[in-house]
């Protein structure tokens, strides 16, 4: 049996992984490395019990540090798990610095790589994702897009690529329900659905301290209450900016980090979702939700042709967006809910050729 090594390390790759793990473990000898990249317990252990993916066979527990010491940490950490391993292939997901190292460390040692969520583009070169996605692409032999516009990129590029939809589209089919049967009042005493605005930013640049303290002021002007779960990152600049009462900042209600079924039931529960987070632009969009994106750009382009999303770097004029009405077009942009099967078995054509 071929042995496949995926690596993951953040939040929203776990629950990538979800469905891919199994599509994988039906077919393959599939091991599971964590780079610990996400490290705090309500950042990644919480996904793993939730999602019931299979712990991982390695955690190399590289933990929060710069760019470069952190990539380093984890490419000299991989390069021992894959050469005691041999696997056949290794499997990425995404733009982290995750994704970077473990392209680059397979590469180097003459491992296949087959990159999921291949062809997104931002074309922005100041976002450190934009550049693992790039160096990503180039060093993967399978590349799989989740979207035409994705393909469209990669053949820019001259990269070939195969279009097989969203496994996180995969991951919300299945976990919906599950979602649905969580009442937000048990999780925020009083919430009631539609009453409110979810809010999640973590994005490095959104997260210093001039660009949080606009961000803020701007959002604090918003009509409804506003709930807002924070990244461990983002909660210590909060507390350098501002006054914090019984975890508060006006109309911000601050919270810890949620799980995912919990995180899903919040957004789906809410009037409009605010954030800079790629995958919850597009759970957003799944649940038709409608988004305002805390960022100039977006890898997420379907999400603004439909009406869904709309681009709002700073959360400058935030007040006057969050009540306009949008006309959204609904579309299946991200496939049918099968992009894990066709990922495993693209797999399993290359290696057996």
């Amino acid at each position: 049996m071929k042995k496949i090594l995926t690596v993951i390390g953040a939040r929203p790759q776990f629950i990538k992984h979800a469905p891919v793990q199994k599509a994988l473990r039906r077919e393959f000898k599939e091991i599971t490395v964590h780079t610990g990249q996400h490290y705090d317990e309500r950042m990644s252990d919480i996904f793993f019990r939730e999602l019931k993916i299979r712990k991982p066979e390695y955690n190399l527990e590289v933990g929060s540090l710069t760019h470069g010491a952190q990539t380093g940490l984890m490419m000299e950490r991989l390069e021992k798990v894959i050469m005691k391993e041999k696997p056949d292939m290794v499997v990425i997901y995404g733009d982290t610095n995750s994704t970077v190292a473990a392209s680059l460390t397979a590469a180097k040692l003459h491992i296949p790589v087959s990159h999921i969520e291949a062809g997104l583009r931002s074309f922005n070169m100041m976002m450190p994702e934009e550049i693992n996605r790039i160096v990503a692409d180039r060093l993967s032999e399978l590349l799989f897009a989740p979207t035409k516009e994705a393909v469209k990129n990669l053949k820019r590029e001259n990269l070939k690529s195969i279009m097989t939809g969203d496994v996180m589209y995969d991951a919300f089919l299945y976990f919906e329900k599950m979602a649905e049967r969580i009442n937000i009042s048990d999780l925020i005493l009083g919430l009631r659905r539609k009453s409110y605005v979810y809010m999640t930013i973590h994005r490095e640049d959104n997260t210093l301290l001039t660009n949080m303290k606009r961000i803020i002021k701007n959002v604090q002007k918003i009509k409804y209450p506003v709930i807002f779960p924070v990244h461990p990152r983002t909660q210590k600049v909060l507390n350098r900016l501002f006054e914090v009462r019984q975890g508060r900042i006006g109309n911000i209600n601050l919270i810890e980090p949620q799980g995912y079924l919990d995180n899903l039931a919040l957004l789906k529960g809410a009037a409009v979702l605010v954030t800079d987070s790629g995958g919850l632009q597009k759970e957003a969009y799944f649940a038709k939700v409608g988004t305002i994106t805390v960022r100039s750009d977006t890898e997420w382009i379907e999400t603004v042709e439909s009406g869904n999303n709309v681009l709002c770097p700073f959360a400058d004029g935030i007040d006057g967006i969050v009540d306009v009405k949008r006309k959204i077009k609904y579309r299946d942009y991200y496939g049918d809910g099968k992009a894990s099967e066709k990922i495993s078995l693209k797999i399993k054509e290359f290696l057996c050729r």
